[in-house]
């Protein structure tokens, strides 16, 4: 390939800079993060270095494991721009004045090797005007690249190329954000704003405008906004605090001058009521998060308990948050379905109703009115705001929900007609946005050729979606299927709530082992959800205790161990491939695998502890085969290190915020993969099990564990004390703990012993019968089940 991209450098340590640092660190990308140099200090790396430090101390983290900072270096643009010369993409993040970056992009010009590209992280000054006077080759490698932050997380990248960026680095960039950066592209006419902030603020001006015309509050707002319509939970006010109410301000009044044709988004961006109280709380410099006071404020109650208080957008005072209630919230609240929720919330004729009505007619007013402007068809404008702005659905996905020609009517009866190109769609007989095999999109409609375009697939992807009801789907129940996903290979899928183990999962996983041996080469464990599994079904377990079940419980646990040790030991590659949560049980999967294919934003870890038991599923057992096992097979070697690691990491619950951080703690192995764009979890955990079997995949030789005796467990026991004395734990977590001890020390051995795994997984089966016998045990599993959060009894 005539591009490729081994060095970066960033310009500009602010927010958005130094996390695309940290997000090229995450795909090992060595970078260089320069800024200017200061007036006041003769440190002239003190505002990189202060920018960065913000970066790591930021939460949610930008790193995906601390070991990455070594991909960063710092820098500055006077003694450290020959850096430049040698990048193979140059970033600029700087501050928005247009004069300062075509100066700086003048300098790079001047240095930049011939095939490195260069790129503006702008996000409202036209991109092309930032390249005027530069030369020829420069205007060739040069393209927008707008980031979404914080870059780690959202997945949108807006790519946007001027007239002069060549069709190769166009494609080579579209290529390296989706596979190497992990993003959803949407590629983008170098329109003002883009797609995504010009959706955000185009709708957003108006949303601000109609609450305070209408006195809703701050708190009716958020409660209404959020998962009810299929937004994320920050709904708008707490979104706005989490931006930042000056950055928020900011893009919006660069917006405004911008597009003078745009009457609709005029109206609302001009507003007095919403200008002014946004001039107020920046006079205030209620910023938001940053400052601890925006729209909500931080304060401590009288328990010292933290609490958040909204704003009164009526006296400007911050007072106790309220529970609004709506009757038709409650009436839609358990209503499956973006589209059915929507439809009880749009019939509404409550004030609830009043609100959901006019922000969903407005969106579907506004998008519409700037289609063909900034996109040729519907499908980047979802794309940009599913993926920018974490929605659950694009706004025309919505209304081909709702049914595109009745919403026309609703809309156009309530004062938002849509454009006139949707009302010509429709007379032409085309009645949905997107065209639909089954519930697959397969084409999307295009305004300037009045016809449905086909949605391309990537060659080979594999897409459950598209399997479901075919002849690919092998077995099914209530809690899992088998899939055939062609060239010899199954997968399983689990969709139980939250993926909680249960007998359908032990089931069709099973049937699934069990036919590698006539029907598939290889298997991959994973899914299309948000989360791979919470763990054990929780409901059973405690259901099972109180009723005196033991036998049915202890069976339970075993098929979990039986299951999890045919895995490690098949003959054929079974691939895991987590994703989002993978807690207790689906933690001790995924380390009973083949081979890993982890999705870099999988939170993973045993956490048993808190529901007052300890892994019992073969994690116990794994955590000290990998942290243990390897230290001990060196002569002479000190254990307590290695076991107090492996004790804490169980004993504390501990929970990998990444699959990098997993792979620190022994959960991933060095040659277990990370996969950055989740779209691709399941294609490329395919590929692996492919490449196994090409490449004579042999399971392990049994291994023995090492199993340190009743010394070491007397050390764990007084580590436990010692912690529950400092007041850290309670006195059952200390229980739980010398439980855990008993087990890790392989029970009551006279000396260190290298045991069998059955031996270890007995002790757990014992140890997890014992505590779900006892009341706290029980009573840390019901608040779990009711309140989604650990008792510390």
């Amino acid at each position: 390939m005539k591009y490729h991209i081994h060095k970066a450098v960033v310009i500009g340590s602010g927010t958005m800079g130094a996390a695309i640092a940290a997000h090229l660190a995450n795909i090992g990308v060595p970078v260089t993060l320069l800024d200017i140099v200061p007036n006041d200090s003769p440190d002239k790396d003190k505002i990189v270095r202060e920018g960065w430090d913000r970066c790591l101390k930021a939460r949610p983290a930008n790193l995906m494991a601390k070991d990455l900072e070594t991909f960063v270096t710092l820098g500055n643009l006077e003694e450290d721009f020959d850096s430049i010369a040698e990048a193979d993409w140059i970033c600029e993040a700087i501050i928005e004045n247009l004069k300062i970056k075509q100066d700086l992009m003048m300098r790079i010009d001047e240095v930049r090797k011939p095939n490195a590209i260069v790129t503006t992280n702008t996000s409202g000054i036209p991109v092309h005007s930032i390249a005027e006077g530069r030369s020829k080759e420069f205007k060739k490698h040069f393209l927008g690249t707008h980031f979404f932050n914080p870059p780690r997380y959202l997945k949108l990248l807006e790519i946007i190329p001027t007239a002069d960026t060549s069709k190769e680095v166009v494609e080579f960039f579209n290529h390296f954000g989706e596979y190497r950066l992990g993003k959803g592209i949407v590629l983008c006419k170098d329109t003002p704003n883009f797609i995504g902030n010009r959706v955000a603020f185009g709708t957003g001006a108006f949303a601000m405008d109609f609450i305070l015309e209408n006195g809703y509050t701050v708190d009716e707002v958020d409660a209404l906004t959020g998962s009810l319509m299929g937004r994320p939970k920050t709904a708008t006010f707490r979104l706005i605090d989490l931006v930042g109410v000056d950055v928020w301000h900011h893009v919006g009044a660069n917006l405004a001058p911008l597009i003078p044709h745009d009457a609709l988004g005029q109206k609302y961006l001009a507003a007095e009521k919403p200008k002014k109280l946004m001039d107020t709380l920046l006079e205030r410099k209620w910023l938001g998060n940053k400052t601890k006071v925006g729209f909500y404020k931080e304060v401590r109650g009288e328990d010292g308990k933290k609490e958040f208080y909204s704003l009164d957008l009526m006296t400007m005072e911050h007072v106790p948050a309220t529970k609004p209630r709506f009757d038709s919230v409650k009436a839609a609240k358990d209503v499956e379905g973006l589209g059915d929720r929507l439809k009880v919330m749009l019939e509404a004729d409550d004030k609830a109703g009043k609100l959901v009505r006019a922000l969903t007619y407005q969106s579907l007013q506004y998008v519409s009115s700037i289609i063909p402007e900034v996109a040729d068809t519907p499908k980047p404008v979802d794309d940009a705001v599913c993926w920018g702005f974490m929605h659950e659905a694009g706004p025309f996905e919505t209304w081909d929900m709702l049914g595109v020609k009745e919403t026309v009517k609703r809309m156009k009866a309530e004062g938002y007609p849509a454009a006139k190109w949707v009302e010509e769609m429709l007379k032409a007989g085309v009645e949905t946005f997107y065209q639909y095999k089954g519930e697959n999109k397969i084409g999307v409609y295009d305004v300037v050729k009045k016809k449905y375009a086909k949605l391309k697939q990537p060659e080979g992807f594999v897409l459950l979606k598209e399997l479901r009801g075919t002849k690919k789907e092998m077995s099914k129940n209530a809690g899992a299927t088998l899939f055939d996903i062609g060239d010899g290979v199954g997968l399983v899928e689990f969709h139980t709530k939250m993926n909680a183990l249960d007998d359908d999962i032990f089931a069709i996983a099973t049937e699934a082992i069990d036919r590698l041996d006539s029907d598939f080469d290889g298997l991959v464990i994973g899914n299309e959800g948000e989360h791979f599994s919470a763990g054990a079904n929780l409901f059973m377990v405690v259901v099972a205790a109180q009723q005196g079940m033991w036998d049915q419980l202890e069976l339970a646990v075993r098929k979990l161990q039986d299951m999890n040790m045919r895995m490690r030991y098949s003959p054929k590659p079974i691939v895991v491939a987590p994703v989002g949560y993978a807690f207790g049980g689906g933690c001790e999967i995924t380390m009973h695998a083949s081979r890993i294919v982890a999705a870099s934003e999988t939170y993973i870890g045993l956490v048993e502890l808190g529901a007052g038991v300890i892994p019992a599923g073969a994690g116990t057992k794994e955590i000290m085969r990998r942290i243990i096992n390897p230290a001990m097979k060196t002569e002479n070697a000190e254990a307590f290190p290695f076991i107090q690691r492996a004790f804490l990491q169980i004993g504390q619950a501990k929970v990998a915020t990444s699959a990098e951080e997993a792979r620190t703690m022994g959960i991933l192995g060095p040659q277990d993969r990370v996969v950055i764009n989740r779209d691709h979890l399941l294609t490329e955990a395919k590929k692996e099990v492919l490449h196994m079997i090409s490449s004579g995949y042999k399971p392990p030789a049994p291994e023995l564990i090492y199993a340190p005796g009743r010394d070491m467990y007397g050390a764990m026991k007084i580590g436990a004390w010692s912690f529950r004395e400092g007041k850290y734990i309670s006195d059952y977590d200390a229980h739980i703990a010398s439980k855990l001890a008993y087990v890790m020390a392989g029970g009551c051995l006279s000396k260190p012993t290298w045991v069998s795994e059955g031996y270890i997984l007995d002790l757990e089966r014992e140890a997890f019968l014992s505590l779900c016998g006892e009341e706290k045990t029980q009573a840390r599993m019901w608040s779990l089940l009711q309140t989604g959060k650990p008792l510390r009894n």
